[in-house]
């Protein structure tokens, strides 16, 4: 781990639109937090699978307010999946296969709170 990044580590099973087998491959990996790594923070959210094609699909749903607004940790969805590969490759090809739209630079996932602690990136 960086030790100069927070880090959160997957405790439960995260909520979402992927499979359940996808999701719980989640647990047990650490990530380090993306961008300014401010904690967890609160955002316009959208599903994985069932969320806009693009950004400027994005910014008409947000107009319309069909984005809701959920805090959790933002994680680098590229190195997330990176991660990922180590411990489930099937589940990182899962990802890249059924959400490719994810893999472009600056995209993230947000892990719910309740599902994440924080982690002494030194360890």
């Amino acid at each position: 781990m960086n030790p100069g990044r927070k880090h959160i580590r997957i405790v439960s099973t995260p909520p979402g639109e992927a499979p359940l087998w996808v999701r719980e491959k989640w647990v047990g990996l650490a990530f380090p937090l993306a961008g300014d790594d401010r904690g967890s923070r609160e955002t316009y959210t959208s599903g994985v699978l069932t969320g806009p094609r693009n950004r400027l699909i994005a910014i008409w749903w947000r107009l319309l307010g069909r984005l809701p607004r959920k805090s959790g940790y933002a994680v680098d969805v590229r190195e997330a999946l990176g991660i990922l590969d180590h411990t489930a490759p099937e589940a990182a090809s899962w990802w890249r296969e059924n959400a490719p739209r994810l893999l472009a630079p600056g995209r993230k996932f947000l892990f719910q709170p309740s599902a994440c602690e924080m982690v002494d990136a030194t360890r």
